[in-house]
């Protein structure tokens, strides 16, 4: 039965599912860049009970942003930042839509005289 619910994980993007060396390797990165990118707080691990660092997917992806911009030559702290501008770019477009989407299913209030 557990084994089923650690599936189901899998598919949770918030779920610390890979060890530092497997996500380092899936972003074609050091293990050393990904403790660069937590000393910079773009991405806090979690820690296993044995007190490794698991990365989930959404942080992956985050970590293979900044790992594209330092490729580009861009100094990892501005890396850092800019990948925290896009990201809280992308949740304020996200809401925005989902205002529009609940405005548009509203009917309009008739006005009060």
């Amino acid at each position: 039965m557990a084994a089923d619910l650690s599936h189901h994980r899998l598919d949770d993007d918030d779920y610390p599912a890979y060890t530092m060396g497997r996500a380092a390797e899936m972003i074609g990165a050091t293990p050393g860049f990904l403790r660069a990118l937590g000393e910079a707080r773009l991405i806090t691990p979690l820690r296993s009970e044995g007190g490794h660092r698991r990365y989930s997917r959404y942080q992956l992806r985050i970590a293979a942003r900044a790992r594209e911009l330092v490729d580009q030559g861009t100094p990892i702290e501005a890396a850092c930042r800019i990948v925290i501008l896009e990201d809280q770019l992308e949740e304020a477009r996200r809401i925005n839509d989902e205002y529009r989407r609940a405005a548009r299913a509203t009917p309009p209030h008739p006005e009060q005289s």
